[in-house]
């Protein structure tokens, strides 16, 4: 007897009409197939009884499934624990780096009302002219610093803390944006960087940032850290 006419049986023998369960629920798990197995010997004919090999058959394949269920569940565990042991040294080697210079991409700087602010940026061209634009909560800009023939790379200008007219502004956190040229007049891309001391840590459902001020850096945006000079 085929695996396949046994179907009217266990639906019989159950009470149960498979076609009006959800198509979620139609998916044959192990517990599944061996409820059929079972229906399958206490249904079949006695006249014409089910062929030792038919019947090996279906055992092996009903010990395959449960084997691949087997591997599924290893292979999750697996991935589960490798997640917990990964976030584990992210959070301790993230407590680490406190007191280092860290530069991560964004735009972000936090002036605490006291020192001097990095604003790094990259330039992806030749440049001639460079303005860096301090920007405060409202997108208004406080400050602007003009760098001549700069060239291309890695570069920084230092903000006081000061607005155009010399006024030292609050505490709090700002945004600086780049604007560059060529010769021609032409744009010149930039990519900026949030620069600073790396004050703290703090642990989110996200994993662990890192803290410039009021200023949170995810892991995966550090570009660089350092160990600063004494």
């Amino acid at each position: 007897m085929q695996l396949n006419q046994i179907t009217p049986f266990a639906a019989t023998a159950t009470g149960v009409d498979n076609s009006a369960q959800p198509s979620s629920e139609k998916i044959m798990g192990k517990d599944d197939f061996l409820k059929m197995l079972l229906t399958q010997l206490k249904y079949q004919d006695p006249l014409n009884p089910m062929q030792g090999a038919e019947f090996s058959a279906q055992l092996a394949q009903f010990s395959s499934v449960e084997q691949l269920a087997n591997i599924n569940k290893t292979l999750l565990d697996s991935i589960d624990g490798n997640y917990l042991l990964s976030t584990s040294i992210n959070n301790t080697l993230a407590a680490t780096v406190i007191g280092r210079d860290v530069k991560a991409y964004g735009n972000q700087v936090y002036w605490s009302g006291d020192g001097q602010i990095p604003l790094s940026f990259e330039l992806h061209g030749e440049a001639s002219t460079v303005t860096v634009e301090v920007l405060d909560a409202n997108g208004k800009v406080v400050r602007q610093l003009d760098l001549d023939d700069p060239g291309k790379g890695l570069h920084e200008v230092v903000w006081d803390g000061k607005n155009q007219d010399g006024d030292s502004l609050p505490e709090g956190v700002y945004t600086f944006r780049v604007e560059a040229k060529d010769e021609e007049g032409g744009d010149v891309a930039a990519t900026t960087f949030t620069s600073g001391t790396i004050t703290g840590v703090r642990y989110t459902n996200r994993g662990a940032v890192l803290m410039l001020g009021k200023i949170e850096i995810a892991l995966s945006d550090v570009y660089e850290i350092v160990q600063q000079n004494h």
